[in-house]
């Protein structure tokens, strides 16, 4: 109870990425089903709006919740592929791809002006060193001594 270690557990960078992203499809999936819901109750608001309590007919033409009803089904068709199909092609797995592929292709571009830059701007080099130590600390020209 009082002891000096403490045992708390901690998700390493990976559990964590991969609850990140349950979370997500989770999260993606309840707002397709908020939509399906609401695309229903809509769809029946709308046949009751028009054939029954007979609105909009004297405004539009008859029959203009077949057409509200098809284009909402189409943004929901629409929603319903993005999260199922284009996630299955497109997602976490395919994100990190292409993250490791575009910093492969950077690396390489900087390879490449690194070794442009060395061969442009050559530094100068070192002059041979002598082995006659004499030499060097002989203040008198070469042809004096």
């Amino acid at each position: 109870m009082f002891s000096k270690t403490k045992k708390t557990e901690r998700i390493d960078s990976e559990q964590r990425e991969q609850y990140e992203y349950a979370r997500h499809r989770i999260k993606q999936k309840k707002n397709l089903m908020r939509h399906f819901i609401v695309f229903l109750v809509g769809s029946v608001l709308l046949i009751i709006i028009n054939p029954v309590l007979g609105y909009g007919n004297d405004l539009l033409f008859n029959n203009w919740f077949v057409w509200a009803i098809l284009i909402w089904t189409f943004i929901f068709l629409i929603h319903l592929f993005n999260v199922f199909v284009i996630n299955k092609f497109m997602g976490k797995e395919w994100e990190d791809r292409q993250l490791e592929k575009l910093k492969a292709q950077q690396a390489e571009r900087m390879g490449e002006l690194q070794t442009k830059v060395d061969t442009e701007l050559q530094l100068p080099t070192a002059p041979p060193e002598t082995s006659n130590k004499s030499e060097l600390n002989n203040p008198l020209p070469p042809d004096v001594q």
